[in-house]
């Protein structure tokens, strides 16, 4: 983990953490944190062939939506995050690219699974406010605020390589369309083993926060523009996940 970007991360964090361990990262209620993003346990446990990847928390599990401005320009972004240790290059971008996160997300203002059609309504282009998946890499962007932190931009002209299921914007972003539930107060995304190449093992923590959408469409494109709580307290990713486990 890049320590320079974990230092940019330390200036948001709401709450301490209690303990972690096998059973993940067990975290004490903010106060200051809404509880629909208020971390109590993040954990990454594995069922039958896929990793499940989890977050607890003090409320209602993705009861709070972004507001709709109308335009993708601008446009906030909600999400729960699972930093991780792993490669980017596990699960189909450039390799040593960044921090890559799995994250549920939800944003009215547009749609960015253009290979699925979450609501059933044969539109594949107006599903953005439901919650879904996407594995993201994060760097390091001094301009995006206090979090210094954005999704990795792709230049103009530039060609890195790219998962399968990139939703086609020009950042570091897959739109896997992973099974997942909200429901009471957890949010999961199951993870196929075989997709993020069978690891022995890896590190994560959990994170809460909004991102938005530069309103000038310029790099960088989508900034993490609040952080709401972190799992561990200092996201030094102190929560294992191996084979054995």
């Amino acid at each position: 983990m890049n320590t320079l970007t974990l230092s940019a991360w330390l200036a948001m964090l709401a709450n301490p953490a209690w303990a972690h361990g096998p059973e993940g990262i067990h975290s004490e209620k903010g106060g200051q944190v809404e509880a629909a993003f208020d971390l109590v346990h993040t954990r990454v446990f594995k069922e039958g062939s896929d990793l499940v990847f989890e977050q607890l928390v003090d409320g209602q599990a993705g009861s709070r939506l972004p507001t709709a401005k109308g335009s993708f320009a601008g446009a906030e972004v909600y999400s729960y995050v699972w930093p991780t240790s792993l490669d980017s290059g596990s699960v189909g971008f450039e390799q040593e690219s960044g921090i890559l996160a799995l994250a549920l997300t939800s944003h009215p203002d547009f749609d960015d699974t253009p290979q699925l059609d979450e609501n059933g309504d044969g539109d594949k282009g107006n599903d953005g406010g439901l919650w879904h998946s996407h594995w993201v890499v994060l760097t390091k962007e001094p301009s995006c605020g206090p979090s210094g932190l954005k999704v990795r931009d792709i230049p103009e002209g530039a060609t890195p390589k790219l998962p399968a299921t990139w939703p086609g914007v020009p950042l570091y972003i897959d739109s896997p369309g992973y099974d997942l539930s909200v429901k009471n107060d957890a949010a999961q995304i199951r993870v196929p083993l075989a997709a993020v190449g069978f690891p022995a093992s890896f590190n994560y923590d959990g994170v809460t926060a909004a991102l938005q959408v530069n309103a000038d469409l310029h790099d960088p494109l989508l900034c993490v523009s609040s952080v709401w709580d972190v799992a561990s307290g200092d996201l030094s990713l102190p929560a294992t996940w191996k084979t054995s486990d």
